[in-house]
């Protein structure tokens, strides 16, 4: 891994990951495990170093991960020397196998990775290397400028959802951090706040790596949104005072009925806005979404070092040789979601027929949306 670079903060949203020159070039992305006490950007130079960033959640959330590992394609191909299309694509092979067993629950993963193996097999037959190598860049970039795209869309669709006043509730980050510009969840915050409403956020911290109070607190902070840190645990108490009237949170793979998989905790926060009568909102782009799952039941669950919840950020919290139990994501049933808001509009009610018609209207409409998973 290269030194970090300690980069001063400006008023702009800073860009989570970014592509720095030419073929030859490399990725520049915020190391996030650093957040909130120290701004610092990487540069990443390998594809091995991309992958562990991927895994120890230097760059996290499900659109951004794709755009990593878009990007990680082209770090792993430049030093390619292969002659012929087959060896050129047994490389490339290669690669994406090993991207892939990064991180197994953001579906964004293997779908930007299936688009970039799609597009190397559609460059013409007698490009030479660097020619091919090009064609990976341009399309790891239009990735990157399309979650940037979608991203504002998200937000435009669902920024009426939050009304004047308001208590929204989230939960992780699904912010500029987790995507290439302007978050899934955050955006429809972001968007709300532009158009001059007022409302108030409450943050869940989202143990056991408090991606809520070291990334979501922070994003809120740099866009001046009233916001309040809370510990997960007090949701429902929060609730129940009537301070909640909506919660919005991310996702990092929807099933084909609309179930949900996202960081764990996200399931207890929707239960809890049931019992309460509180509207229950996903924000994902259709990238998000996997067709190919007709349940839940199918998403795989990563389980995470089981250090993360005893030495908690270098502190030993739990007696040496405890059991422990770490999956990084849970699934909300479908049933338990309001809406879910996608570039091209609310889906509402969530059901695998609504689900269809509303990506239908997304840019390559379900090929885009996991099924070649």
């Amino acid at each position: 891994m290269n030194p970090p670079v300690t980069v001063t903060r400006t008023q702009a949203p800073p860009r989570t990951i970014t592509w720095v020159g030419g073929i030859d070039g490399f990725i520049r992305l915020i190391d996030q495990t650093l957040l909130p006490t120290q701004f610092v950007h990487r540069d990443i130079r390998t594809v091995e170093e991309i992958w562990e960033a991927i895994r120890v959640l230097r760059v996290r959330g499900a659109p951004a991960i794709g755009v990593a590992a878009a990007m990680g394609v082209v770090l792993g191909m430049q030093e390619c020397r292969a002659e012929g299309r087959e060896s050129y694509c047994q490389r490339l092979r290669e690669v994406t196998d090993y991207l892939r067993t990064s991180r197994p629950t953001a579906v964004n993963l293997f779908w930007a990775l299936d688009r970039m193996e799609r597009r190397a097999h559609d460059s013409p037959q007698e490009q030479l290397l660097a020619a091919r190598t090009r064609f990976l860049l341009d399309e790891a970039l239009a990735i990157e400028e399309e979650d940037r795209q979608t991203c504002r869309a998200i937000g435009a669709v669902g920024a009426h959802l939050i009304g004047e006043g308001h208590g929204v509730l989230t939960h992780c980050n699904a912010g500029g951090l987790a995507t290439a510009d302007y978050g899934t969840a955050l955006a429809v915050l972001f968007s709300a706040a532009e158009q001059g409403r007022r409302f108030h956020v409450y943050v869940d911290e989202t143990r056991p790596l408090l991606q809520g109070a070291r990334l979501t607190a922070w994003e809120l902070q740099q866009h001046g949104i009233d916001a309040t840190l809370i510990c997960d645990n007090m949701a429902a108490q929060v609730m129940k005072e009537g301070r909640v009237h909506a919660v919005v949170v991310g996702a990092d793979r929807i099933a084909a009925n609309g179930d949900t998989a996202n960081k764990i905790g996200t399931y207890g926060v929707a239960l809890l806005a049931q019992a309460h009568g509180i509207p229950f909102y996903v924000a994902a782009p259709s990238s998000t979404f996997d067709l190919s799952l007709p349940t839940g039941d199918a998403i795989p669950i990563e389980q995470r070092d089981p250090r993360e919840v005893t030495h908690g950020f270098g502190r030993q919290t739990a007696p040496e040789g405890v059991k422990v139990y770490n999956p990084a994501f849970d699934v909300t049933p479908a049933r338990l979601i309001s809406a879910i808001i996608t570039e091209s509009g609310l889906i509402q009610p969530v059901s695998a027929a609504q689900i269809r018609a509303v990506l239908a209207k997304c840019a390559g409409g379900d090929k885009r949306a996991g099924e070649s998973q």
